[in-house]
């Protein structure tokens, strides 16, 4: 219902011979002149029964509402946090093994409701050992930062990306056949072969293995993951 809060002809007589306005009782500071007369009308109050006492209950139950929403808002908003903590990788701006996991089983579903395609890419750092060996943890951290970084640039905001180990990523690419993916598998270790990490200002030597899996209706995370991890290991065998 729309209120209109212009002067209309007889309206500030009414409201001065109403209820509060005739004992002379001033508005709470800070309240719009007429708000609570306002209030009133919208509550169904008559004027003659809208006292001091009255009004003054009910802007302390105005208030009182105004704080228990913004009290929600503030718990909505750390829950979406936490739940963003969650899913977030601890080293990286991606997410982790947990939410990929869900992710995987929400694609599944729409396999099997919708009848879609959609491939995962597992992706393996071939010598990622030899970084921390040489040039310490620190050294590595920024390595996985960088790799991640490149990987983000060559997929789509549909895709999902996440760190599934120490130095294996995931990727699912939605609506994308295995074959399509296997062609992006490709594009993706050019990608990371063109813009290698840099440590003291020389490029560190990195080779990359993938494997790729068409997810199926009603598969389980941990099958689709096992199938991508076997792809991934028999393209490693094959390159040494």
């Amino acid at each position: 219902m729309e209120i209109d809060r212009t002067n209309r002809p007889g309206r500030t007589d009414r409201v001065a011979k109403g209820g509060y306005a005739k004992t002379g009782a001033s508005e709470p500071a800070g309240a719009a002149p007429g708000s609570a007369v306002v209030s009133a009308s919208v509550l169904g109050i008559p004027e003659a029964e809208f006292t001091p006492r009255v009004r003054d209950a009910i802007m302390t139950l105005m208030h009182e509402v105004d704080r228990l929403r913004k009290e929600v808002e503030q718990a909505h908003a750390r829950l979406d946090d936490m739940a963003r903590t969650a899913d977030q990788d601890m080293l990286l701006p991606i997410l982790n093994r947990r939410a990929f996991v869900r992710e995987i089983t929400r694609f599944t579903s729409f396999a099997e409701r919708y009848k879609t395609s959609s491939s995962l890419i597992y992706i393996d750092l071939n010598n990622f050992k030899t970084v921390n060996d040489a040039h310490g943890h620190a050294a590595g951290d920024e390595v996985l930062r960088h790799i991640s970084n490149v990987i983000l640039s060559q997929i789509r905001e549909s895709d999902v990306f996440a760190r599934i180990g120490g130095d294996e990523f995931g990727v699912i690419l939605a609506h994308v056949t295995a074959d399509q993916a296997a062609k992006k598998g490709e594009s993706l270790v050019k990608a990371l072969d063109e813009h290698p990490p840099m440590i003291d200002g020389k490029a560190v030597p990195l080779s990359f293995s993938y494997g790729i899996y068409e997810l199926r209706a009603g598969e389980t995370p941990d099958s689709a993951m096992q199938h991508a991890d076997r792809a991934m290991y028999a393209q490693k065998r094959s390159q040494i």
